[in-house]
């Protein structure tokens, strides 16, 4: 069957939705109806030359009790049956009974069709259905002879011959039928559907560089674990069979979290005679579908900028330890669940075939960047590239998608990489390379023609560099990240002002300064009595507090704690005076001789609200010596608000690069090694940026006086 058939078979089924369910449904509801009526539709006709032996049977089994239905397949050849005593023809024989005719139609499907009808959620819809008067027409529709979706030639009304429907052509008919309603509800069509050119470029690029290496009449397998309505996968198989000549043999395999996606999946494997148990319900992230496979070939476009908090307990422990092993490198954060897709396609790479397994997935720019050394994208980053899985990345142009006009790369991974491309990672800048179309479909206005794949393939195929393709050792993506600190220096002195501020805790100031001024001391026998008051208060100012803070606002505890610390910095105060001391190494010891002699004992942490409320920063300051190693070495206490960082090329020596550039500004500072990381990140605008030179002053200035020359004249208009 051409396609020019196929195509009129989709326009007469498209052509149903206008004509039955307009003044029924909204344009993007019509999907509802005509996808799951379209599959069993198609079953209907499958199942029909066996319809009499199969019910001869299941009496059998009924009249025995036998509960096992397996038998009903080996009749009907497929993997489904159905056993009432219906089909689509035969409910229009009973027009005032054909809504309770079609409820016990559709009872009588096998369990695989019960679940697909069941993430449709099409029984919801009968009753809107007869209310509205529509289900005989509808099914007298699909029964019309202008349509012919069996695999036998029939004649439409004319006597013209209709060819039959392959199950390859009937997989084709329902995938357009697909993206035309994805490109009607243009809302959900980036959720569901990936544009055709984008997955021929995905699979070009997949499967070329293999082609040969596909061994005659072996079995291999295609996943994707974001599958959609699955036709990634179809066009992967479509595609590499065609290759091949249909010398090696594919299995389908894919997961999918949406229900009526997944229904939609289902029945376009049910409908290509493909295994539809090979399409697991639910979430990838956190109920794995098929955690003990491996996949020769995987292709995705997983959801990128979407939450995975609802997966997250099931990954993550309480504890923040990792649970699941596919993700022990490291996880995103849970704003953004992008790299975790990558990540279960990597744990399913094979190892023990001389092919390996080849991964071309979608993704926006930030699993290219996002997250500093050490962060779970880094990690991840870092685990592909060190482990020398990445081949090549693919800048795409914008505007390519259905709901977002962003940025987005095709990564290419592979766990066999040739010789040639060991240690290295193309990148290949496709911006520039795309058409406008003539009418937009959502946010997509490019498209990349026939041409444009062939030439971004041979780009890949050459491996050779060019105006945008470029080559990078692994090691030009990573970097390491230093901690550079520098000496704490203080200057303290006692005053009046210091001491004061004793009275209160700092994240409490205002609020216990407050307080002190409304109730005086008062405070110092507990506040609770005057809480609803206070909370007015903090109403009324738009003064936020949380409820622990609250609760020690409240506490007399909390107050008094505080007034023995303001007497003993006063007891401290006079004996110290106003004297400033530059050096805290010296005064430190004379502050513990002078709590010894006022027969004081304080814990480190009164000790330290103390030194800091008379303690400030100082440049001319000593430096704080933390402590004195048995080899005399000086260690010196860090200052965390002079705390810096740097990046360094892992090419490059760190200390040489902190000789050059760090010690010729800030002469007392140092690396702390315990804080060093590795990060990988990689930058397509640094990579492929073109320098554009400024424009001649005189070129501007001309600019300037041509409107000023056309606003005068404007205005002289007007005037």
């Amino acid at each position: 069957m051409n396609h020019k058939v196929q195509n009129q078979t989709v326009n007469l089924i498209w052509s149903i939705a206008d004509d039955i369910l307009r003044d029924v449904y909204t344009r993007g509801k019509y999907r509802d109806i005509i996808l799951p009526f379209t599959v069993l539709r198609r079953l209907d006709v499958l199942l029909e030359p066996t319809k009499e032996e199969v019910l001869k049977t299941y009496q059998f089994l009924q009249e025995n009790k036998i509960d096992d239905k397996s038998a009903l397949s080996g009749i009907t050849k497929y993997p489904f049956y159905n056993y009432s005593n219906f089909t689509f023809e035969k409910l229009l024989n009973d027009p005032a009974n054909i809504v309770s005719n079609l409820e016990n139609y559709l009872d009588g499907f096998s369990e695989n069709v019960q679940e697909i009808i069941s993430k449709f959620k099409l029984r919801n819809q009968l009753q809107t259905m007869q209310e509205a008067g529509i289900t005989y027409a509808l099914i007298e529709k699909y029964c019309s002879k202008e349509i012919n979706l069996s695999p036998l030639e029939s004649k439409n009304s004319k006597g013209e011959k209709l060819p039959p429907l392959s199950n390859l052509g009937m997989g084709y008919v329902f995938e357009e039928l697909i993206r035309k309603f994805n490109e009607e509800n243009n809302e959900e069509a980036g959720e569901h559907f990936t544009p055709r050119e984008i997955i021929k470029l995905m699979t070009h690029i997949m499967f070329i560089p293999v082609a040969k290496n596909l061994k005659e009449h072996a079995n291999y397998r295609i996943y994707d674990p974001a599958c959609g309505s699955g036709g990634m996968m179809t066009e992967a198989e479509s595609f590499v069979q065609e290759l091949t000549n249909n010398k090696s043999q594919f299995e389908l395999y894919g997961q999918e979290v949406n229900p009526e996606t997944y229904a939609v999946c289902t029945s376009d494997m049910l409908i290509k005679g493909d295994n539809p148990e090979n399409i697991a319900y639910g979430s990838t992230l956190s109920k794995d579908g098929f955690g003990d496979k491996k996949f020769d070939f995987m292709l995705s476009n997983p959801p990128y900028g979407k939450s995975w908090k609802i997966d997250q307990d099931v990954i993550v422990g309480e504890k923040k330890e990792i649970l699941d092993h596919r993700f022990v490198v490291g996880v995103p954060r849970s704003s953004d669940g992008q790299l975790l897709f990558l990540m279960n396609m990597v744990s399913k790479m094979k190892n023990s075939t001389d092919l390996g397994s080849r991964i071309s997935s979608v993704h926006n720019g930030s699993a290219l960047f996002t997250g500093d050394a050490g962060s779970g994208e880094s990690e991840i980053r870092r685990y592909i590239i060190e482990n020398d899985y990445l081949e090549a990345i693919i800048g795409l142009p914008k505007n390519m998608f259905y709901n977002t006009g962003i940025n987005t790369y095709i990564w290419i991974l592979s766990n066999r990489k040739p010789k040639q491309r060991m240690g290295k990672v193309q990148l290949i800048d496709a911006s520039e390379l795309y058409v406008k179309m003539r009418k937009s479909l959502g946010s997509k206005s490019y498209e990349l023609t026939s041409e444009h794949i062939d030439k971004l393939t041979n780009i890949y195929l050459d491996f050779k560099e060019s105006e945008i393709s470029k080559i990078f050792y692994n090691s030009d993506f990573g970097y390491h990240k230093i901690t550079v600190e520098r000496p704490l220096r203080l200057k303290t002195q006692f005053t009046k002002e210091a001491v004061d501020s004793l009275r209160y805790i700092d994240v409490l100031r205002d609020e216990m300064a407050w307080c002190f001024e409304k109730f005086g001391e008062e405070v110092y026998e507990g506040l609770q009595k005057h809480k609803e008051l206070i909370e007015k208060h903090f109403e009324t100012n738009e003064i936020s507090i949380t409820s622990a803070n609250l609760k020690k606002l409240l506490l007399n505890t909390t107050w008094k704690k505080q007034l023995t610390l303001l007497e003993v910095a006063t007891k401290l105060y006079e004996k110290f005076g106003d004297e400033v001391f530059m050096d805290f190494n010296t005064f430190n010891k004379l502050f513990d001789k002078a709590l010894k002699e006022i027969k004081i004992k304080l814990g480190t942490s009164d000790k330290k609200q103390i030194i800091n409320a008379i303690s400030q920063r100082d440049e001319n300051a000593q430096k704080i010596i933390k402590k004195i190693e048995k080899d005399k070495t000086i260690i010196y206490e860090s200052d965390s608000e002079l705390r810096d960082t740097e990046s360094i090329p892992l090419k490059e020596d760190i200390e040489a690069y902190f000789q050059r550039e760090v010690l010729p500004h800030v002469s007392d500072a140092w690396i702390n090694h315990s804080k060093t990381t590795v990060g990988y990140e990689i930058s397509f605008t640094k990579y492929f940026y073109k320098f554009q030179p400024l424009r001649e002053l005189s070129e501007i200035e001309a600019d300037i006086k041509a409107i000023m020359g056309e606003t005068t004249t404007l205005l002289d208009e007007i005037l």
